[in-house]
């Protein structure tokens, strides 16, 4: 018999009306937003199904703004999202896709440009309850729920590289809850995502780096 948490069905601490709508929609873009190096200078937001129908008169636009600059769930700050990232002079879009139906009902992808121009692009899911999935990175599929702090490294599809990962969480008592490993195909861009029970070590993801076959290491602490 499976167990239900009386959270997961009243939902999270949050800036309403809606858990699935804003608190799961903040969640996602304040997922988004640790992957990416420094400050954002401009950012995307694609709706897909009901988020894509209801996102203004449900309040998601509010929360997918404040999840990307950084405010939780229940920062009351969400409720001015709009001329907060105006003063801040972050330049925000969003755009809904009615004709994609093949698709998770609250699914958005967030395409986020920093002030050095790198970009990048996230898809999440809103699950319900505050829940939510992210399911792409950079077009490539993923799997990984925020729930726990987590490690992202981008490396080249080659041996050795997953051994490296675990011997530095090794070597600094990092206790694995779980690990997955995605690619684009097999010799190429591969994501291998680690989510530990802990706070992970500061350096981890510069010692990380230190392989030639690793291209970036994202760390989203909890």
């Amino acid at each position: 018999m499976s167990f239900i948490s009386v959270f997961d069905v009243m939902g999270p601490n949050m800036i309403g009306p809606s858990s699935s709508h804003t608190a799961g929609a903040a969640r996602i873009a304040y997922l988004a937003q640790k992957m990416i190096n420094g400050p954002l200078a401009k950012v995307e937001f694609i709706l897909y199904g009901s988020f894509a129908r209801t996102y203004h008169g449900h309040g998601t636009d509010r929360a997918l703004l404040g999840g990307i600059m950084g405010f939780s769930t229940d920062d009351m700050r969400i409720r001015n999202s709009f001329e907060i990232a105006t003063e801040n002079g972050l330049k925000y879009s969003f755009t809904p896709n009615e004709e994609e139906t093949d698709i998770h009902p609250n699914t958005v992808d967030i395409i986020m440009t920093n002030t050095a121009g790198q970009e990048m692009t996230i898809r999440g899911e809103s699950l319900g309850g505050g829940k939510v999935h992210i399911t792409q990175i950079n077009h490539v599929e993923v799997d990984f729920t925020g729930e726990y702090s987590a490690i992202i490294v981008v490396q080249k599809d080659v041996p050795g590289v997953v051994a490296w990962i675990t011997s530095c969480l090794s070597d600094r008592r990092v206790n694995i809850a779980f690990m997955r490993l995605f690619r684009e195909s097999k010799g190429h861009t591969a994501y291998t995502i680690v989510e530990s029970d802990g706070k992970l070590p500061e350096e981890i993801a510069d010692t990380i780096r230190q392989n030639e076959h690793v291209l970036d290491v994202m760390v989203v602490q909890m």
